[in-house]
């Protein structure tokens, strides 16, 4: 069984970050033998007065494949029991699952995470479109604001368009270069195209940028290249600037 998880608003301003939380989740998850987890994604929610946040407002959600002899119950108890004890003082914490297959429409939970990159939304938004889904929605400390974060998280991780990977990819120091083809196989990477959806031949030749890291484009991992106007190397990868609106 595929289950999406989403984690939100884990901590303050001395701790970790979230993302550092849910790749603690996923190792135990797996220590465990209940399945295992694919791609932590951070997706970019609005920034806005009225919405409390640590730093960036961001939610970061990671798919897993459950074992058969593993319920989603276990995995749901045990991740609400972690955030209570693992999440940073003065956090509030969210925990969001949701199980794909199960949706008979997930168009509701695509406009919810869409929504909230655009506007306010309440702890009642959230908790009144879970219930009418049947997404498990828990809060696990302080306010339990992280609710909010947590579904919209999964709505947008379901898009398959939405987030930037977690960690950055290393396959040199910056200015150094890389055949596509090299590039295409780091396990992490599923595709290489351009900005404007162009597909690199796998010979071209790439220069490095600085913390590389993939995107969530039509489900996959994406490595973006710009172009360099440069005969003598076609592509760069794309700055951390250029990947913020993903």
């Amino acid at each position: 069984m595929n289950i999406l998880v989403c984690l939100d608003d884990t901590d303050n301003l001395e701790s970790p970050g979230t993302g550092h939380l849910a790749s603690l989740l996923v190792s135990q998850l797996e220590e465990r033998g209940w399945g295992r987890g694919y791609y932590i994604t951070r997706h970019q929610l609005l920034v806005h007065p009225d919405i409390p946040y640590t730093s960036h407002n961001s939610a970061m959600c990671f798919a897993v494949q459950l074992d058969e002899d593993c319920p989603p119950e276990r995995l749901i108890e045990h991740a609400g029991s972690f955030l209570a004890e693992e999440s940073a003082p003065g956090s509030d914490p969210g925990l969001c699952v949701a199980i794909p297959e199960l949706l008979s429409d997930a168009e509701p939970l695509l406009a919810f995470g869409r929504a909230a990159k655009q506007q306010v939304l309440t702890k009642a938004n959230a908790y009144a479109l879970a219930r009418q889904l049947g997404i498990h929605l828990s809060e696990h400390g302080g306010t339990g604001q992280g609710v909010v974060g947590a579904l919209a998280g999964v709505g947008l991780r379901l898009s398959g368009n939405d987030g930037r990977m977690k960690g950055r990819l290393n396959f040199g120091s910056p200015g150094e270069r890389r055949s596509v083809a090299e590039l295409l196989a780091d396990p992490l990477v599923d595709v290489v195209r351009s900005l404007d959806g162009q597909h690199p031949e796998a010979t071209e030749t790439v220069e490095l940028g600085e913390k590389i890291k993939t995107v969530l484009l039509e489900g996959q991992s994406v490595l973006l290249l710009e172009r360099t106007g440069d005969p003598a190397v076609s592509w760069r990868t794309c700055s951390r600037r250029q990947l913020k609106d993903y």
